[in-house]
C-alpha cells in the first residue's frame, strides 16, 4: 500500500489576485497548447518508432524533453544542473517533492518515470504518462515479483528508469527514507554486472517572499489549488538538481545496501543546496 506523508501544517491557500488569474489563463493556454501539438507529434512518430525499436524510444524522449524545458520557462523556473546525468546503461534514483518533479527531471535527463498504478487512471496526466512510456506498478507484496521482471526487460532495453524510493511526496525541506523494494530489480544475475545507479537530488526555492514549502504538494493538498498557486505566481523561483556520481550495483552485498547509499548521497545534497 501507498502511504501519504504527512507531517506538520499545510500551508493554506491564498486568495489569487486578478493579475493571477491572468497569468493562470495565459500560461494554461500556453502550456496545454503546446502538450497537445507535441503529443500528437509524439504518437505519430511512436507508430514508426515501436515496429523499429520495441521498447527502446530513440527519438520521442526528445520531445517529452523539449516540452518539459518548455513548461519550465513558461513557470519562470530557472533550472541549474550540478554534476552530469550518466550515459550507458543505468537507473536513477530521486527526493519526490511534487507533480513539478516530473517537469524538471525530464528536462535535465531523457528518462521514463516510474509510477503507482493508480496514475494510469487520472484525467488528462494517465494519458500522457502512457505515451511517454511511464511504468506503472503496484505496490503490493503479491505483485513484487511480476513487477522487477517488467523494470528488468525495461532496463535490458537500454531504457533509464527513474523512481522515488521515499514513496511519496513531501515539502521538500527534507529527505524520506528509502523503501527498498524496487532496488532488488537491479540485483538481477542479467544487470547486477552492468548496471549502475545514479542518485539525484532535487531541491526548489520558493520565490521570494513565500513559504518555503511553496513548490511542495504532500498530505491532503489538493492537486488543483496546488496547479492554480504555481501558475499565478508572477515571482520567480528557482530550482537545483545535483547527480551524484553513479554507483555500480556490482559493489554492493543486496537492494538494502544500495538503497542506504542512494539515499546517503541523495539526502547530502539535498542538505547542501538548500541551505
Amino acid at each position: 500500500m501507498t502511504t501519504t506523508w504527512g507531517e506538520g501544517h499545510e500551508p493554506e491557500p491564498q486568495p489569487i489576485p486578478l493579475a493571477g488569474w491572468v497569468r493562470i489563463t495565459l500560461r494554461a493556454v500556453v502550456i496545454i497548447t503546446l502538450i497537445l501539438l507535441c503529443l500528437a507529434l509524439l504518437l505519430l512518430l511512436r507508430l514508426v518508432e515501436r515496429p523499429i525499436y520495441g521498447l527502446r524510444r530513440p527519438i520521442t524522449p526528445h520531445i517529452t524533453q523539449f516540452v518539459c524545458r518548455s513548461a519550465l520557462r513558461i513557470l519562470r523556473l530557472p533550472l541549474r544542473v550540478h554534476g552530469q546525468p550518466l550515459h550507458g546503461r543505468a537507473a536513477v534514483v530521486a527526493n519526490h517533492t511534487s507533480w513539478l518533479d516530473i517537469f524538471v527531471l525530464n528536462a535535465s535527463k531523457r528518462i521514463f518515470f516510474v509510477s503507482k498504478s493508480e496514475v494510469a487512471g487520472w484525467p488528462g496526466i494517465g494519458v500522457l504518462a502512457r505515451a511517454t512510456g511511464t511504468l506503472f506498478i503496484r505496490r503490493e507484496r503479491s505483485e513484487a515479483l511480476a513487477q522487477t521482471k517488467i523494470m528488468q526487460e525495461r532496463l535490458l532495453a537500454g531504457q533509464k528508469l527513474l523512481f522515488f524510493p521515499e514513496g511519496t511526496s513531501t515539502d521538500g525541506m527534507q529527505v524520506l527514507p528509502f523503501k527498498t523494494t524496487l532496488f532488488a530489480s537491479f540485483m538481477a544475475p542479467e544487470l547486477r554486472d552492468v548496471l549502475q545507479v545514479q542518485p539525484v537530488s532535487v531541491i526548489y526555492h520558493a520565490p521570494l517572499g513565500e513559504e518555503p514549502r511553496f513548490y511542495g504538494w504532500w498530505g491532503d493538498m489538493s492537486f488543483a489549488s496546488h496547479l492554480l498557486s504555481t501558475l499565478a505566481c508572477a515571482k520567480r523561483g528557482r530550482i537545483d538538481i545535483v547527480y551524484h556520481p553513479a554507483l555500480k550495483v556490482a559493489d554492493f552485498t543486496d537492494r538494502k545496501a544500495l538503497a542506504k547509499a542512494c539515499e546517503a548521497a541523495v539526502r547530502a545534497g539535498h542538505s547542501a543546496h538548500r541551505n
